[in-house]
């Protein structure tokens, strides 16, 4: 799937994440013509790149399904419509042309569209390191920050720092492929959903509160840790084949910061109808900023559902911004695709 650059679409969606991804699915379905951007070379955004192989439970509809499985049932979901799909071009510039289009200009090229919903995730990221704790030489021979391969987990023994839901998560996921786990966290309580933490503490996880990571050992890669409890100083030597440091990630808008949108620390300012600054441009999932906010995937699902909705009415004023339900919306064609083809 690929792009003309010169081809106007009524909609272009800055972002292939999930939310970009139901973005597409729902202009598809309000017939609109669409445009997906994204700067990596593959559709699916943090679930495709950092953690292809984790569970994730609050989708609604599927009690626990694959974040590459999820990617893989958005795509269909979306591609049912015949988007344009432009992947490896990072969007440097929005504005406004004269015959009053807006135009998206990326590192390679331009793109003018009637109404964008930028989807864009946090923006871009990257892992948060350690404090004080000398790594160098480590990173990628056994310290890791995330999971691409539940493969290369297989018999290993695991070491996993953190206290949030990508910490907890990955604790419990990797117990089907690993031999051992070790998961510390500095403080007494997690920052994670309680069913998660719930099941964390009665798995076969060892857990202890209370301990940070001191020094890392090892030759050509790591073979094992010091940790330390945070209110003794007392200090245990583990060893272990993977340390995982899962504490987050730091994130940048990077050039959207100057498409001159009314921005706020944790993003694009949004209304009710996921309208920003700009006219015709709206934003959906995390990038979106409103009091109340919930950076949750099924979130982001809905955002992209109001965002669309509401680029459609302002393409086209004589249509509604509620377009009624699905099932009165899909065409022939598409429950044919739906059905199976019977």
């Amino acid at each position: 799937m690929s792009a003309g650059s010169g081809d106007v679409s009524d909609v272009t969606i800055v972002g292939g994440g999930p939310t970009g991804l139901f973005a597409a699915f729902y202009a598809g379905l309000r017939g609109m013509r669409v445009r997906i951007i994204d700067s990596l070379e593959l559709l699916g955004g943090q679930l495709t790149t950092l953690y292809p192989d984790k569970i994730i439970y609050d989708v609604a509809g599927f009690p626990a399904i694959l974040a590459k499985t999820l990617v893989a049932e958005l795509i269909r979901q979306m591609t049912a419509y015949g988007p344009t799909v432009v992947l490896g071009e990072q969007v440097l510039r929005l504005t406004r042309r004269e015959d009053g289009f807006l135009l998206l200009d990326t590192d390679r090229g331009g793109h003018p569209s009637r109404s964008v919903v930028i989807a864009a995730g946090a923006g871009a990221f990257a892992p948060k390191r350690l404090p004080g704790v000398h790594l160098d030489g480590y990173e990628g021979r056994g310290v890791s920050y995330f999971v691409r391969d539940l493969a290369d987990w297989r018999g290993r023994r695991v070491l996993i720092i953190g206290g949030g839901d990508s910490a907890v998560d990955w604790s419990l996921n990797l117990l089907r492929v690993t031999e051992d786990i070790t998961t510390i966290h500095r403080a007494a309580d997690f920052r994670a959903h309680e069913d998660s933490v719930a099941k964390l503490r009665a798995s076969p996880v060892r857990l202890l509160t209370f301990h940070e990571l001191k020094a890392v050992h090892g030759r050509d890669r790591v073979e094992a840790a010091t940790i330390y409890d945070s209110r003794t100083r007392e200090e245990k030597f583990l060893e272990v084949d993977e340390v995982l440091i899962s504490i987050g990630f730091s994130t940048s808008l990077g050039p959207i910061r100057e498409w001159g949108l009314n921005l706020d620390k944790n993003g694009i300012v949004v209304t009710s109808r996921m309208e920003t600054s700009m006219a015709g441009v709206f934003a959906a999932g995390d990038v979106a900023s409103y009091p109340g906010k919930l950076k949750l995937i099924v979130t982001g699902f809905g955002e992209a559902a109001t965002a669309v909705n509401h680029a459609k009415a302002f393409i086209d004023p004589a249509s509604k911004s509620f377009p009624g339900h699905s099932s009165a919306l899909v065409p022939k064609q598409r429950k044919e695709v739906a059905d199976g083809g019977r």
